[in-house]
């Protein structure tokens, strides 16, 4: 038996439609970490497993990705293993980036290449910092986006049916954790009763709109006509805030990546991000990105257009696709260059493979 045997692994808690959880899973690939170095342990958000008491002792928000790690100092095979915590995912994918290379004294037991994620220079630190900053911002807020994806009483319907059996999983579980906290068969603080309790209102608020999305507005109380104003006014509002965000991402990244010809750290923050947003407006995985990018720019709506100024032929030629059947005076925006850079890599059609999310 290998010395790697011996030691603990780290384990990744991850939710396969999580848009931040599918960072650090872009991550492993992008760093050749072998399958039988992390453990991958699904928690399933849909059914409020996030909340139960075991999990929030990772992660007291409740949220996923969690990375969870041996401690250095405890990675003798005869020694009992103590483990941290790492909640964020900017921090997951920075540790995973330093924790495997040829200058680590990680116990790797993949041959593959493991090259570094990091920016190479202060002036691109900077600009990367900038660009996961502002994806992980409010304006850009990708699950708000997802649970406000309809801004019209026509768009209500389909989006409630999707959306209810998800609410209802977590808001019932909720229910139970409150009902057993009350009679002790759950030990829980005050602290975890109130968050258990914010997390059930908050759900509720949605499903109150949504169970009636079937109905005209005529046939709706006060309340819930006024509910449904409420929420069609923010998704209206969230919407049309992202055209910024947009706008300032297409100008940021240099192309076809976000610091130009290699990848690095942002870019798997910007693809998750990307995909979330294309997978909001309709797009699938497989189409390019003038397609996806063109899907995106109709459902944010009022004429919204970015500008196309990046030649197709050179962004393909510096992301190393082959470049056929391309007039060399082809231009799209940054952000379709990135996308057909991106879902040509092995990492996104693994994380990917059954679509976006």
């Amino acid at each position: 038996m290998t010395e790697a045997s011996h030691l603990p692994k780290a384990a990744l808690y991850y939710y396969h439609g999580s848009v931040w959880a599918s960072v650090p899973l872009l991550a492993l690939e992008e760093k050749g970490y072998g399958d039988d170095e992390v453990d991958l342990k699904e928690v399933d958000i849909a059914k409020g497993e996030n909340f139960v008491p075991s999990y929030l002792r990772l992660n007291p928000k409740g949220t996923v990705p969690t990375l969870v790690v041996p401690l250095q100092t405890t990675l003798a095979p005869d020694i009992e293993s103590r483990y941290k915590a790492v909640q964020d995912t900017r921090a997951i994918v920075e540790f995973l980036d330093k924790s495997r290379s040829a200058q680590s004294r990680t116990h790797t037991t993949s041959s593959a290449p493991s090259p570094s994620l990091a920016p190479a220079t202060i002036a691109f630190n900077s600009l990367s910092n900038e660009i996961i900053e502002l994806l992980h911002s409010a304006p850009a807020d990708p699950n708000a986006l997802f649970y406000l994806n309809a801004r019209s009483e026509t768009d209500l319907q389909p989006l409630a049916k999707g959306l209810l059996p998800f609410l209802h999983g977590r808001r019932d579980t909720l229910v139970r954790l409150l009902t057993d906290s009350q009679s002790g068969a759950v030990q829980a603080s005050e602290k975890t009763k109130a968050f258990w309790e914010v997390k059930k209102i908050a759900a509720e608020k949605f499903i109150q709109v949504f169970e009636d999305a079937g109905k005209a507005t005529t046939e709706l109380s006060d309340d819930a006509r006024h509910r449904r104003e409420e929420y069609l006014q923010s998704a209206v509002s969230e919407w049309a805030g992202l055209k910024e965000v947009l706008d300032t991402l297409n100008k940021e990244v240099i192309g076809p990546y976000t610091l130009g010809d290699q990848l690095s750290i942002a870019d798997l923050h910007l693809a998750a991000w990307l995909a979330r947003i294309g997978f909001l407006a309709g797009a699938n995985a497989t189409e390019d990105g003038n397609t996806v990018v063109g899907r995106i720019e109709s459902h944010v709506g009022g004429d919204f257009s970015l500008p196309k100024e990046f030649s197709v032929a050179e962004a393909r030629r510096r992301a190393g696709i082959p470049v056929t059947n391309v007039d060399t005076t082809e231009r799209q925006s940054k952000l379709a260059a990135f996308w057909d850079s991106v879902k040509e890599r092995p990492s996104w059609k693994k994380v990917y493979a059954n679509g976006l999310h």
